[in-house]
């Protein structure tokens, strides 16, 4: 179940980002969430909350997701979104865009 290390990943990252920029509470962390990267975005939320419900820090904390659409590209030079044929020549492209998961911005109170 690999839900439960990418939440300890935002949760890590975002801990760290917090006490860099000397923040007081952690009121929402957006994240950006591949359709090809076989994640399931409820899991990590539920995961994520049940990892920093201890946290002071992040009491009330929201996460919004954003899923981000597969792209690929191919060797003779197509780009898009057709996933395993390339609508051209017939090859199978490379993914380009849509596997990442990745915390995109977090919003801190500060004093």
């Amino acid at each position: 179940m690999h839900e439960y290390s990418i939440a300890y990943d935002i949760y890590a990252t975002a801990r760290k980002a917090a006490l860099e920029h000397q923040a007081i509470h952690v009121k929402r962390i957006f994240i950006d969430i591949g359709e090809m990267a076989m994640v399931n975005p409820d899991q990590v939320e539920f995961l994520f909350h049940a990892i920093a419900e201890e946290d002071p820090l992040f009491k009330g904390v929201t996460l919004k997701t954003h899923t981000i659409s597969p792209e690929v590209k191919c060797t003779c030079g197509y780009e898009g979104t057709t996933l395993y044929v390339c609508p051209v020549c017939g090859a199978l492209p490379e993914l380009t865009k849509g596997k990442e998961v990745f915390v995109s911005n977090i919003e801190v109170e500060v004093e």
